[in-house]
């Protein structure tokens, strides 16, 4: 019996299932890593707040870039070889960020203080290692962004492909959830030097993958379908003149500039305003959790309605958010517990935002994946990630100026006062990311209002 997923229309394979399956492990290393990278920047490796941004947009700026390129290059050759390729590379990747600072101390560049914490290296030229570093981890990933999304795409049908995108949505979720509660009990235990030690964790969670795709991964699709340099370079030129696809990507953009603040603004902002104590781990766990839970009800609630009108909802959704993050400081109180309002309405806004992720991601992925002619999935769905390399390059920009203008390092300040009257507006950063999601919001409505009307006259 053919049991392939052009014949069975309501099962998948075991191809996609281990491709989602790896999914989860890689971002649970990805998160685990990145939700305290501008931390690990600053505090490890002496870093400004501006720098630690760009670098860390930088980097994911990259990674979303990348998979261009890697997505077309593994349709050639082929997903499996792809997966062995990348999981290699970020493996050594994470377990050199945990090296780092300790190989540094071996050869004597470095040294540990009194209290076993690693201080810095805010005077040396060194800490620019963590260049080659980041590149390497940023190849691995840029194959994973296309081809585990491009194995979903091929190993589903017309039929099971909003349902294979939703679970595959799911599966990501539940991995950024896993990844990032290990990191604030590693930091309860250890202080700083969690930032250094959770890179190992990444680094098995990666090798776990590998060692998954060797044993397991088998496809029936097959290498070879993919192009020559020549034929990628008119690929990717045909697909940036397809004014829809570029025009809903800089729409889009705006919402992820939004999300990317979990990551560029949130952790630092949450330690300076709220305390020491405060968890952005848990709180940017409260992102995943939500969309775990809800991103199937509302794929299922939302399956008879196009694909731009499931983003339209969740592009009006994402302004608000960034309103309630900002509603935060304008309230000293503490209340049950000792958690400050500042925690309370960024984990309110956190929750928004993930309801408008739900509406939104799934469906766009699946709108990239029909726009895909066949044997070309990988390099679609690669460039259907090119959203996040704007955000990552001007969310990342925009967190490292705003912060260092409204809510900027107590460490550079004489006294705790002084600091307190420099942060005062520190909820201004949110006003800005409300602005942007409500611009993007109304683009994209403009956008599905004059594509509908166009295709109407087409009919």
């Amino acid at each position: 019996m053919n049991t392939s997923p052009k014949s069975a229309s309501n099962k998948f394979t075991k191809a996609f299932w281990v491709s989602n399956t790896v999914e989860l492990f890689e971002r649970m290393a990805y998160y685990a890593v990145f939700i305290v990278l501008t931390i690990y920047l600053s505090n490890i490796l002496g870093f400004n707040d501006f720098e630690a941004s760009m670098i860390s947009g930088l980097f994911s700026g990259g990674l979303y870039l990348l998979p261009v390129f890697a997505g077309a290059y593994a349709d050639k050759i082929g997903f499996r070889q792809s997966m062995i390729l990348a999981f290699s590379l970020l493996s050594v990747a994470y377990i050199s960020l945990g090296l780092l600072p300790t190989l540094l101390e071996t050869v004597g560049l470095v040294s540990y203080g009194a209290t076993t914490q690693f201080h810095g290296l805010p005077d040396s030229s060194t800490k620019w290692l963590i260049v080659p570093i980041l590149i390497i981890l940023m190849v691995g990933g840029s194959f994973i962004k296309s081809v585990i999304s491009a194995s979903v795409a091929k190993e589903t049908t017309e039929a099971t492909r909003a349902k294979g995108f939703s679970i595959f949505y799911m599966m990501v979720n539940i991995g950024a959830f896993t990844g990032k509660t290990v990191i604030d009990p590693l930091r309860d235990v250890i202080g700083d030097n969690a930032y250094i030690y959770i890179n190992y964790f990444s680094g098995i969670m990666t090798l776990i993958a590998l060692f998954a795709v060797i044993i397991m991964y088998k496809s029936t699709h097959h290498a070879g379908e993919g192009k020559d340099i020549r034929a990628i370079g008119q690929g990717f030129l045909k697909i940036i003149t397809n004014w829809r696809l570029l025009i809903l990507i800089l729409i889009i953009t705006g919402f992820w500039m939004v999300q990317q603040q979990l990551y560029a603004t949130m952790p630092k902002y949450v330690i300076r305003m709220a305390g020491e104590g405060a968890k952005p781990g848990w709180i940017a766990n409260v992102n995943p959790f939500v969309v775990v839970i809800c991103v199937n009800f509302i794929t299922r609630f939302m399956a008879k309605r196009t694909a731009i009108t499931s983003m339209n909802v969740g592009m009006f959704l994402i302004p608000f958010s960034a309103l309630l993050m900002a509603w935060g400081n304008i309230f000293d109180s503490e209340l049950v517990h000792g958690v400050s309002n500042i925690t309370l309405m960024l984990i309110a806004g956190i929750v928004i935002q993930a309801l408008a992720e739900c509406f939104i991601s799934p469906r766009y992925f699946e709108y990239f994946s029909l726009q895909a002619p066949k044997g070309e999935e990988g390099m679609y769905m690669g460039f259907s990630n090119l959203h996040s390399f704007l955000s990552s390059i001007f969310g990342f920009g925009l967190a490292g100026v705003l912060l260092t203008k409204y809510c900027p390092d107590p460490l550079l300040f004489e006294s705790h006062e002084a600091w307190e009257l420099a942060s005062a507006n520190a909820h201004y950063i949110w006003y800005y990311f409300a602005a942007i999601g409500l611009i993007a919001a109304i683009a994209l409505l403009i956008f599905s209002k004059i594509t509908q009307s166009i295709d109407k006259k087409k009919n």
